[in-house]
């Protein structure tokens, strides 16, 4: 057997993020499939213990599996540059900039990348100055709105006429304080999965619920059907890798990201890039790596063997 560039793996999962649930099946599936290929793992849950508690010298790589606040929006990245010790996906400016879907925006259309018309608004804003941002903006119903700084879906909500929006921009204000209402696009629900700078293919969702939500993406219940892969032109294929990577690559990111699109008239439209993709038994990555021969295992040391600091 080949020497290994790590041995003691530390699995970062769980965290205090609305996200928490999900991580802990990734990080769990993680675990498994690293002891399964012959590393020394351990785990670590920052909703229980500060991560100062790290023990460095025990430690050789730290395989991030957190997801949510604090665990993919810079700041546990801050906390594994401190430490100095290699840890897996994107570092701390990539990942904050890809959780601000403000940020977000910016670096789409800087790139011209075409994305979903949009605008911001917050506790400062009065509700009045809604109806003229939507005519500024031209942004016409149904109407996403959604926080700015939450993964998975969270807090995301569809808005088919005006009572609905002025109510939902309200109640998402009053919780997350900054909300970002977004022209829903129809169409096709195209997700890329980009590993160490290569795209590695696009999956097709068909929800049965009106949008790809929460529930959509992690009960199987939902019955979203995946058809991989994507319906789509080979021109087309092709295209939206590209532009995927083109992402990936403007937000500086490493390991694996996964970009999600929307495809209407014969335009992608951008929505976000995910710096932690889900690694669980329903998630997106996983299943277009299988897809190309690439098996769950291969998948996570592939992740793992790109862990790095001063990123």
């Amino acid at each position: 057997m080949s020497k290994k560039k790590f041995k003691n793996i530390l699995v970062v999962l769980g965290g205090t993020s609305g996200e928490r649930a999900i991580s802990l099946k990734s990080g769990k599936a993680c675990i498994k499939a690293l002891k399964k290929i012959n590393y020394k793992v351990s785990s670590f849950d920052p909703q229980k213990q500060n991560f100062n508690l790290i023990n460095k010298s025990k430690t050789d790589a730290i395989f991030n599996a957190l997801h949510g606040r604090d665990g993919e929006d810079g700041i546990a990245q801050s906390y594994f540059e401190y430490l100095k010790i290699p840890y897996t996906h994107s570092g701390v400016i990539s990942s904050f900039n890809a959780m601000d879907k403000l940020i977000s925006k910016n670096i789409f259309l800087k790139s011209k990348i075409k994305t979903p018309k949009y605008f911001s608004i917050d506790k400062n804003n009065k509700i009045s100055s809604v109806e003229k941002s939507l005519k500024l903006k031209r942004i016409t119903f149904p109407i996403i709105v959604k926080p700015i700084n939450e993964g998975s879906s969270l807090g995301v909500e569809l808005c088919k006429n005006k009572k609905r929006l002025i109510n939902s921009i309200k109640k998402l204000v009053k919780k997350y304080g900054r909300v970002m209402v977004e022209q829903y696009i129809p169409g096709q629900e195209i997700q890329v999965a980009v590993i160490n700078g290569k795209p590695l293919g696009a999956i097709e969702l068909l929800p049965k619920r009106q949008f790809y939500d929460y529930k959509a993406k992690y009960t199987k219940s939902a019955k979203t059907k995946h058809i991989m892969p994507a319906r789509l032109s080979k021109l087309k294929y092709l295209e939206v890798l590209n532009i995927a990577k083109k992402t990936h690559n403007a937000f500086k990111c490493r390991g694996v990201t996964r970009a999600d699109f929307k495809f209407y008239k014969g335009n992608f439209y951008l929505l976000e890039i995910n710096t932690q993709p889900g690694m669980t038994s329903l998630s997106l990555v996983p299943e277009i790596a299988n897809y190309k021969g690439i098996n769950f295992e291969q998948l996570v040391e592939k992740i793992l063997l790109d862990a790095s600091i001063n990123k």
